[in-house]
Formats: structure tokens, sequence, C-alpha cells
């Protein structure tokens, strides 16, 4: 590990910058002032003052409003806004006229973040709108107040967001994403390691330092990144729960025990990984097709019930999923404990593939047997 620099950069290096990367990036919780264009085609003041009250909110920003499409596309093709609000021609005398007019909205889905605020946003905006204008139109009937909103809103919503009522995307996403990197930095260096020894011709000299024995080689060789990853696992967990007061609802000791476990698995696919293609290249390959898969797979940004069937049955393959589940249970939802004990005997479970490849690996280790060219 001091030898080789790598070792410490790819995994240190990595873990440090992907948490100042993440932690950056989404300092806020959530995307802000989102950019949008607005054509208006009516020019008039109620057009001008359902401007005014969108830009006033916190989501998005008008940086363009002009009377012309064209302009408003072109900004938009030019990645400018993620968004455009159309008010029509007429806005204000059809309101007036007690006719129905219609917006339109077009928004980029290229950028899924920014578009699906930019259309949340106006879309609330555009419906408190309709119903300030009833509600002006009723009292000039001469209708109280409480019958008005009887009439505007006949069913009252009460939302509770459960966990996170912040809506704050950080809690959701870099509280797995970084347990995510984790997990693919130790797949890789650990079959790295392992690997290495086969390809510089040095796997024999590794065993008889060993005294021969193939269990205490591993254990030995293991013990010293074992502890460089958990420790950077739980300092991840200290600086989001402790520093950055990330909710955790349920108990902190089952989230560290999650991410003892989701080390161990990892390092277990790596074992087996290199034990059936005990060539370098090889495994690294399949490991970081199979390390990229898991953060499809673990179900935090597609829920699983939603996927094919085939794809459901592999995220029980998937370590990151079974250390998903104790997030959820122990951070968001203070399950029942059973629900974390499940997924933690799944991650215990990885352990059997490595041992059921333990003799290949080992007569490959004596052997020496990696191909020269």
């Amino acid at each position: 590990m001091f030898i080789r620099p790598l070792y410490i950069f790819a995994s240190v290096g990595v873990m440090v910058l992907c948490t100042v990367f993440f932690l950056s990036i989404m300092k806020r919780g959530a995307p802000e002032r989102m950019p949008v264009a607005v054509v208006d085609l009516d020019q008039t003041s109620i057009s001008r003052r359902l401007c005014h009250e969108t830009n006033a909110t916190q989501s998005v920003e008008i940086v363009l409003i002009t009377p012309n499409f064209a302009d408003a596309r072109l900004a938009m093709q030019r990645g400018e806004v993620y968004g455009i609000l159309e008010i029509p021609e007429g806005f204000y005398s059809d309101i007036a006229g007690f006719r129905q007019p219609t917006l339109h909205f077009y928004v980029n889905n290229a950028y899924t973040v920014g578009a699906s605020t930019a259309y949340k946003q106006l879309l609330t905006m555009c419906n408190l709108t309709s119903g300030a204008f009833q509600r002006e139109v009723l009292r000039k009937k001469g209708l109280p107040d409480y019958l008005i909103m009887e009439r505007i809103q006949p069913v009252a919503i009460s939302a509770h967001m459960l966990a996170n009522p912040w809506s704050n995307y950080a809690i959701y996403l870099v509280s797995t994403i970084l347990p995510g990197i984790l997990s693919l930095v130790v797949l890789m260096l650990t079959i790295f390691a392992i690997g290495f020894e086969l390809k510089m011709q040095t796997s024999r000299e590794w065993l008889d330092a060993a005294g021969g024995n193939y269990t205490v080689a591993m254990i030995g060789k293991l013990i010293p990144y074992t502890i460089l990853y958990i420790v950077l696992g739980i300092g991840c967990n200290v600086i989001l729960f402790r520093f950055l007061h990330f909710p955790v609802a349920g108990s902190s000791w089952h989230l560290i025990g999650g991410i003892v476990l989701l080390v161990f698995a990892m390092e277990a696919m790596a074992i087996t990984m290199i034990g059936l293609l005990p060539t370098l290249r090889d495994a690294i390959s399949i490991g970081a097709l199979y390390g990229m898969l898991g953060f499809s797979l673990s179900g935090f940004t597609y829920p699983v019930i939603n996927m094919l069937p085939a794809f459901q049955a592999l995220t029980w393959l998937i370590p990151l999923r079974h250390y998903y589940k104790i997030y959820v249970n122990e951070a968001l939802m203070a399950g029942p404990q059973w629900n974390t004990l499940i997924p933690a005997l799944c991650l215990t479970a990885f352990f059997v593939p490595a041992l059921l490849v333990s003799k290949r690996l080992r007569e490959a280790l004596e052997n020496n047997n990696y191909p020269l060219k």
C-alpha cells in the first residue's frame, strides 16, 4: 500500500474527492433558481403579474421574457433555459370573459432534474393564478371566503413528507451514492491486490510467507485494506449524519454495521471474481461491469418493484441493494429490526461463493498460472 501510491489514491483520494464533489453540488439540498423563459403574447398587466410572481418563487428564475417564441426556443436549444411558459394572446380577456385560456409549457427533459423542477413550479404557479382569479370573481359576487375556498378547492390535501420534509435530494442520493462509490473502490482494489500477485508471478511467495495456508494468506493481505475501507465508510457516515445533520430516525450503530457488512460483501465478491477468472484484466473488466450495474440495480434511482422480473431477481446479487435497504429502514423509516436483519443476512451470504471458489483460487496462486501474453 505504501510502495504503490495507487492504493491510497484510489481509495482515500477517490472517496475524499467524491465526498467534496457531491456535497458541493448538493449543498442546498434541492435545485433552486432553475432558469426558464416566458413567451408573453398577451402583454397585459395580468401576464406581467404572473411573470413577477413566478420569478419570486425559489425554484425558478425567469431569465428571458420575449414576445417571440423562436427566441425562447433557441435559448432552450443552447441550454440556457430548462423550460418555457407561453402566455397566449387574449389571456386577460379570456379570464375577464369567463373563458378558459390555455397556457403552454415546454420543458427540456434531457436535463431531468432541471426540467422536472421547472415544470412543477410553473404548474403550481398557474394553478395558484387560476385560483386567485376565481376567488376575486366570487368575491365580487358577494360570496363569503369560506364558501369561495370550498368552491375553488372542494377537497383539501394535507401532505406530510416522511423522514425528509425538506425534499432534500442530498439526503436521498448522497447517503447512498457515497457507499456505492466505496463499494466500487473495495471491489476493484481487492481484485487488483490479489490479481497483481498473479500478474507479477509473486503469488507463490505470498503463500510461502503465510506458511502455505491459503486462509491465513488471504486474511493477512486483506486486513489492512479492510480497516482502511471501514474507516472511510464510517468517516462518510460521520460527515453526513453528525456534521451535516442528515436525519437518522433509527440506530446509527446499525448503519455502521451495514457499512462493515458492505465492505466484507464486496471483498467476498472480489475474491469470487478473481477466483473464477484468475487473470487480472478479465477480473477487472467483469468487476467494473458488475460494480457499475450495482448503482442501477440497487433501487435508489429507479424502484425495484417497477423493474422487469428478471432484473428484480438480479438485485439480490447486488450488495449495495441490501445496504440501501438497511439505510432506508434505519435512517429514514425507523422500521422494526427484522427489516434490517434480513438484508444483513443477505450481505453475509456473499461469503458463500467466495468459499466455493477458494480451491480454484488457491491452485492459481500455487501455480502462478497467469498468462504472459
